[in-house]
């Protein structure tokens, strides 16, 4: 199934698209909600620059509205193993050392830089909403993954905002904050949301699959596998 072209008559909404099962799912769940679908992907300096590919390719499949690339440079920073090249995507992580701690793949202040890009084609668009498929559940302990981040950020978008200060909220949605990875799939997969075409992984091969070893990797097969599915990604 392929989501409906969009109308004039459908309200816009931003959506953060990474090209990953989350923000594919978090796309499907806009547009299911009578959205028209502006989805915004970010070139930051990231390792596995492959998610862009499949950014484009769930865009496209899902019938956005529009989609734009952004080049925004975090690698300058370094600090993160998804940026900076002298550190090590780290593998075969336990299920209790990914529960524990800020890994290395945190990249600092990722989520922040992105919502205000969003939040400023938002305005362009006359947008009230923007869609991000962060979650508290299944995630690896970042920080701007929490429910107390989106609060944050949705009270700064009402100060910071010419359609906040005229009395026009802006919504920052996390739909997926509360859901466990199996669950996400589940909702994805009734909305027709091709897996296939999503891409994952911290630390592809050259050749783009995934390494099958990193934090993502494995919270991703697992769920599949607790569905008792293989993860399409891998067939």
């Amino acid at each position: 199934m392929t989501a409906t072209d969009p109308t004039p008559a459908d309200p816009p909404a931003v959506v953060l698209l990474s090209g990953g099962l989350d923000s594919a799912t978090t796309l499907a769940i806009a547009t299911a909600q009578g959205f028209a679908c502006h989805a915004i992907s970010f070139d930051y300096g990231q390792k596995q620059r492959v998610e862009l590919d499949a950014a484009r390719r769930v865009a496209g499949q899902q019938g956005v509205a529009s989609h734009r690339v952004v080049r925004v440079d975090l690698g300058a920073f370094g600090g993160s193993a998804l940026t900076d090249a002298s550190l090590a995507v780290p593998k075969d992580r336990s299920d209790d050392d990914i529960a524990h701690g800020i890994p290395i793949t945190y990249v600092p202040a990722r989520n922040t830089v992105f919502l205000s890009y969003g939040l400023g084609l938002a305005e362009v668009l006359n947008s009230h909403d923007i869609f991000i498929g962060v979650n508290a559940v299944d995630y690896s302990g970042y920080p701007d993954c929490r429910p107390a981040f989106i609060r944050a950020f949705e009270q700064l978008a009402n100060v910071a905002t010419k359609a906040g200060v005229e009395g026009e909220s802006m919504t920052i949605h996390a739909p997926l904050i509360d859901l466990t990875k199996p669950q996400i799939i589940e909702q994805g997969l009734n909305l027709g949301v091709d897996y296939a075409l999503t891409h994952t992984c911290y630390d592809p091969g050259p050749d783009g699959r995934p390494c099958e070893h990193c934090d993502a990797c494995h919270l991703r097969i697992e769920a599949f596998r607790s569905l008792g599915m293989t993860d399409p990604a891998l067939r």
